[in-house]
This record gives C-alpha cells, sequence and structure tokens, in this order.
C-alpha cells in the first residue's frame, strides 16, 4: 500500500481541472505553475511533462487562491514572502505546512509563541517586538490612573522616561516625571538666556532633566 506521502504527491491532476475544482482561471493557473518568460512559477508541479498538479499541489494553489482573493496579495509580495522563509525555514510545500497571516499588504508567520515575522521585511522587527516597546511607555498606578511617556527623540526601547504626561498632573501637559513642571515653562525660560546649571538648581533637578525638557519641547516645536 502506497505510503501517505506518495499518495500526496502523486501528479493526478490536469491544470484544466486543477482550474475547475479551484475555481481559478486557467491562465491565472497556469501562471502559478508554469511562470511566465523569464518569471518563475510560485508553485513548484510534481511533473512538467505533461504538467499536472499532486494534491499537495492543488492544496498550495488553493492556499494562493486564498491569499490573492481574499486579501488582494500582490503576486511579488508573495513570491518575496516565499523566498525569504525558504531561506529561514526550508519547507517543500511552505503554503501547506506554514499558516500565513497577512495586513493585505506583507505576509507573515508566527515564530516563538506569538511573535510575528515579517516575511517582506524579515530584517524588520515583528509586530509584537514594537508593540511591546510601545506598551513599555505607559505605566498604570496602584489607583488606575495611567501615565504616558512620550518619545522624545527615538522610538525605542532606549529612550529614557524623564518627561511623562498625565491627566492628573498641570492639567494633562507634559512635565517633568516626579514633578509638576511643564516642560512649556523650563524650555521659555531656557529660550529667555538662562542656563541649563542655573535651571536645574533653582527646581531642583539634574542637567539630564532640564536638558530633556528643553529637548522636547523643541521636538514638538519642530
Amino acid at each position: 500500500m502506497p505510503s501517505a506521502n506518495n499518495i500526496l504527491d502523486t501528479p493526478i491532476y490536469g491544470l484544466v481541472d486543477a482550474a475547475h475544482y479551484l475555481r481559478v482561471p486557467y491562465q491565472t493557473l497556469r501562471y502559478w505553475t508554469r511562470g511566465r518568460n523569464s518569471i518563475e512559477p510560485i508553485i513548484h508541479l510534481t511533473n512538467y511533462d505533461p504538467p499536472r498538479l499532486s494534491f499537495i499541489n492543488l492544496l498550495e494553489c488553493h492556499m494562493l487562491s486564498g491569499m490573492r482573493s481574499n486579501y488582494n496579495l500582490r503576486l511579488p509580495k508573495v513570491r518575496q514572502a516565499l523566498r525569504n522563509l525558504a531561506r529561514l525555514s526550508p519547507s517543500p510545500h511552505p503554503l501547506v505546512d506554514r499558516e500565513f497571516e497577512t495586513n493585505r499588504v506583507d505576509v507573515f508567520i508566527r515564530q516563538y509563541g506569538d511573535d510575528l515575522l515579517n516575511l517582506n521585511r524579515p530584517n524588520q522587527r515583528s509586530f509584537t517586538e514594537f508593540l511591546e516597546i510601545y506598551l513599555q511607555r505607559i505605566e498604570r498606578a496602584d489607583n488606575g490612573m495611567l501615565r504616558f511617556f512620550p518619545f522624545v527623540e527615538e522610538r525605542t526601547s532606549a529612550e529614557p522616561k524623564i518627561i511623562v504626561i498625565n491627566p492628573a498632573v498641570s492639567f494633562g501637559r507634559p512635565v517633568i516625571a516626579g514633578t509638576g513642571i511643564p516642560t512649556a515653562v523650563i524650555a521659555s525660560r531656557f529660550h529667555a538666556r538662562e542656563t541649563v546649571s542655573s535651571l536645574a538648581e533653582e527646581y531642583g533637578r539634574t542637567d539630564e532633566e532640564i536638558e530633556e525638557a528643553i529637548r522636547w519641547e523643541s521636538r514638538a516645536a519642530a
């Protein structure tokens, strides 16, 4: 009795029948499986002479059809995603072996639990990593009050939490964390030619905090 793998890989469907089963135009299926001119096919058939699809090929085309019809993903994006996936995690039938997700622009897979990897931009941080960086800028006090530490220069986890926005402090205006000193007041006095060190001494803050307040207001003005 033939093994399951042999059955799944046996070339039994002609292009006409496969197009009918998948409810896709024949020319579309031919393009996916045969390519065109110098463009490589997306689905690699088990047999090309004559061109016939295996059951696995049929499933691959089914998945590709879903990406195209339901999410309107462009074929170059799919090709790029599959190339990157083949480099990162080789698989003979990635469209069937892996679960894909999309935001209708790029293609993603989940790695290490819920971590999303963008296959079109594999060197870019995943949604989960970005989300974590953003969530770290929001803190909840014991009484349920939320505090927001906005990014001042760069949107990274290395950004200091010196400037805070708290609706319960200074009418929700940006202040130096741990105080009610508005950053706008610091910047205004600095531009009136008061020095960083004198402002730090007067308010009992560090030079770094005063500089960050000025930096924040300068970025806001820009």
